[in-house]
């Protein structure tokens, strides 16, 4: 089933609970691209990924911009760097809003944030998520799969790799200021090995075996 909004940016009209941005900065960088994805890319926060002036994630910084060219070179985006087009794939920060100089949010923060990241993420409903760095790794394991217990938090064993989930198809990406080589080309492998697949039958194998 379809979601029905056609809109780019926050297609939900979610509001963050509080203003905590430079003058200069948006408040918040909302989830963006095609609320009926089947892709759903997940990063960490403005300050990491970008976003704070353009307010699209995966814009900006030397970070994000990695992220955007692997999916560029995929398929998904295209267009504009600071305000692509994207096909069958959602781009959402774990904490959407700015902060201060770009600082990373409090455990306090992430956890005000935590309601909202999760609402969307089960409105859009993709097959495949994709958890950019250690934080938005560790998030998803947690809460969308049974098995964080069971793995080791080491971004570059678990980059590129499959990790079932509850009704989801986890492959976390390690964050690219971290790449080594060999990296890049993983992912794009990886992405396009399940573009080539039936990667829309990951939800009833991630419900049985996560």
């Amino acid at each position: 089933m379809q979601t029905v909004t056609d809109r780019t940016s926050n297609p939900f009209g979610l509001r963050p609970p509080f203003d905590r941005s430079d003058p200069d900065d948006r408040t918040a960088v909302f989830g963006y691209g095609d609320a009926n994805a089947d892709f759903h890319v997940i990063g960490d926060h403005p300050g990491v990924h970008g976003g704070a002036s353009t307010g699209v994630p995966f814009t900006e910084l030397e970070d994000g911009l990695a992220v955007q060219d692997v999916l560029r070179e995929v398929g998904f985006a295209s267009g504009p760097w600071d305000a692509p087009s994207l096909e069958n794939c959602f781009w959402s920060y774990i904490h959407m809003c700015t902060l201060p100089d770009g600082r990373a949010p409090t455990d306090e923060e992430y956890a005000d944030l935590e309601r909202f990241f999760d609402a969307e993420l089960r409105a859009i409903n993709a097959h495949v998520l994709l958890p950019v760095g250690a934080r938005a790794t560790d998030h998803v394991l947690r809460e969308y799969t049974t098995q964080r217990h069971r793995i080791d938090l080491d971004m570059a064993s678990l980059h590129a790799r499959d990790v079932r989930g509850r009704g989801f198809l986890v492959v976390p990406i390690n964050a690219p200021v971290e790449w080594v080589e060999g990296d890049r080309e993983a992912i794009v492998s990886r992405l396009e090995a399940l573009l080539a697949s039936d990667y829309r039958q990951t939800k009833g194998v991630a419900t049985t075996v996560g």
